[in-house]
C-alpha cells in the first residue's frame, strides 16, 4: 500500500484544486491510500523554533512523515503560490520533513495560467531538498462546470485521469533506474486529457 498525501494550496472549499484532489482521493486505486490534508486554513503563521506548535502543525507533520509521497495542487495568486501554502511549506522545512521526500504537482489550470506558481513551488521544494517527481508532474485542466455541489469532479474521464496521476507517482517511486524524464504517455490512459509539458469518506490520516 502506497500512502500519498494530497495538499491543496487553496483555502477555498470550492476551489478546482481541492475538488481535483478530493476526487483523486475518493476514486484512488485500491493499492493507493490517498488522503487530503484539510487543515490549511487552521495553520497559524510560521514561528521559527516554536517549541509548542499548534495541533494542526503537529498533524501536518505527522501526515507528511508517514506519507510515501506528496501531491500538491495550487492556484496562482499575485504571481506566486498562495501565502497559506508557503506558510505550510515553511512549517515542514523547519523539521526537514521534505528532505528527500518524493513530491509532485498537479495543475488543473489552463496552459500559461500557472507558470509562476509552479516555478515558485519547485523552487521552494528544491530549497527543501525534496525529491521532485518530474515524470509525475502533470496538467489536468478542469472546467468549474465539472465540479458538483459536493465538491467532486463529475466527469468520469477526469476520474480516470486523476487515477492515472496517482498511479504514475507509484510507478515513478518504484523505478530504481528510471530515465530522468520518461514521457507521461507511458502512464496515461486518457491522453486527450493529460497534457504533460516540460516548461465519500477519505482515509483517516490521523492514524499512525
Amino acid at each position: 500500500m502506497t500512502r500519498i498525501l494530497l495538499i491543496s494550496g487553496s483555502t477555498r472549499e470550492d476551489s478546482l484544486q481541492t475538488a481535483a484532489l478530493r476526487t483523486a482521493a475518493r476514486f484512488a486505486p485500491e493499492e493507493i491510500n490517498a488522503g487530503l490534508f484539510e487543515g490549511l486554513r487552521s495553520l497559524p503563521a510560521f514561528v521559527p523554533g516554536d517549541p509548542s506548535p499548534h495541533d494542526t502543525v503537529v498533524l501536518l507533520r505527522h501526515q507528511v512523515r508517514i506519507a510515501d509521497a506528496v501531491l500538491i495542487s495550487t492556484p496562482e495568486y499575485a504571481g506566486s503560490v498562495p501565502g497559506s501554502l508557503k506558510n505550510l511549506l515553511d512549517w515542514l522545512v523547519e523539521d526537514n520533513l521534505l528532505d528527500g521526500k518524493p513530491v509532485a504537482w498537479l495543475s488543473v489550470a489552463g496552459e500559461g495560467e500557472d507558470f509562476l506558481a509552479r516555478s515558485t513551488l519547485e523552487a521552494v521544494l528544491g530549497h527543501a531538498n525534496a525529491k521532485i517527481l518530474k515524470a509525475a508532474c502533470v496538467r489536468v485542466p478542469i472546467d468549474p462546470a465539472a465540479v458538483d455541489g459536493s465538491g467532486l469532479v463529475t466527469d468520469e474521464r477526469l476520474h480516470q485521469a486523476l487515477q492515472d496521476v496517482l498511479q504514475a507517482m507509484v510507478r515513478v517511486l518504484s523505478m530504481s533506474d528510471a530515465p530522468p524524464r520518461p514521457a507521461w504517455q507511458h502512464y496515461s490512459t486518457v491522453l486527450p486529457v493529460i497534457q504533460r509539458r516540460d516548461n465519500s469518506t477519505l482515509p483517516d490520516w490521523r492514524a499512525g
